[in-house]
């Protein structure tokens, strides 16, 4: 019998009644500190995705993440709080036991033919293949989970440059083992990138993801026909002040499809 992938048990949901799901966090899946914030994230969306009321394809998630999330059980509630013509509107709560430890809401959206245009610009980058994977970090064991390969910002902790860099990452990524892309699984690469704050000062500080919000640009059909083929992924902060700094990065896919931008602001302590 084949193994599911270790993302697809990660994001494994059990049905507990109409709306409430149980999942568990995965090893694979482990940060420095509890689950990677990316699993959570796709954990939501797969509630959501699986709801017997669901319209459309997501176009917008936003994830708070308001208490610690330990490793073990969790149960998912996700709320149609409601549907119009084009959109429907999510609520969603993870808790552990009493506390909530994530609060969510997610738009939906019935996409239709119109004019479209991208503003964006495709980074220029060479080929992926061409590139070697990024060892994945010892500390930081989600990083095991996808295959990275930079050509700008990476994490150099071990031999810091001198003086700070900016905090802008370019690299191709997909996960490892490789997996067709689907909606859940776009947004947990959506968090790949290590903090900003690592990268700008080549340090280890405490942090913590406070929020993260995904724009889904892209419809399944589009994200099935780049399969396993790696992502290009740019990050970049704009700020950091007084105990926060954000971070705002898009997704293309290899033939220069915007799939996702996103944004996150993130605690730091120094």
């Amino acid at each position: 019998m084949n193994q599911p992938h270790p993302f697809d048990a990660a994001i494994h949901l059990e049905p507990q009644g109409e709306g409430h799901w149980r999942g568990h966090t995965h090893e694979a899946y482990g940060n420095m500190v509890g689950p990677f914030g990316g699993a959570t994230a796709a954990c939501v969306l797969a509630a959501v995705l699986a709801h017997p009321a669901r319209q459309g394809e997501p176009i917008a998630l936003t994830v708070n993440f308001a208490g610690p999330v330990a490793p073990g059980p969790f149960d998912v509630e996700a709320t149609a709080a409601r549907t119009n013509r084009s959109t429907q509107h999510w609520s969603v709560q993870m808790r552990q036991g009493t506390d909530v430890v994530v609060t969510a809401t997610a738009v939906l959206a019935t996409r239709r033919e119109t004019w479209s245009a991208v503003e964006a610009g495709f980074p220029q980058a060479p080929p992926a293949e061409t590139l070697a994977r990024t060892p994945p970090l010892e500390r930081v064991r989600w990083s095991s989970a996808y295959d990275m390969r930079f050509m700008q910002g990476p994490l150099k902790i071990d031999t810091p440059p001198a003086g700070e860099q900016d905090s802008v990452s370019l690299l191709w990524v997909r996960d490892e083992p490789p997996r067709a892309l689907d909606f859940c699984s776009l947004t947990a690469l959506c968090d790949v990138f290590f903090p900003r704050i690592f990268v700008k000062r080549a340090s280890w500080v405490p942090i913590g993801t406070v929020s993260l919000t995904v724009y889904f640009h892209a419809d399944a059909v589009t994200l099935a026909a780049i399969g396993t083929h790696h992502l290009l992924a740019h990050a970049r902060a704009h700020q950091f002040r007084n105990g926060y700094f954000d971070q705002s990065a898009e997704l293309w896919g290899p033939g220069g499809e915007l799939l996702a931008t996103t944004h996150q602001i993130v605690y730091y302590k120094q």
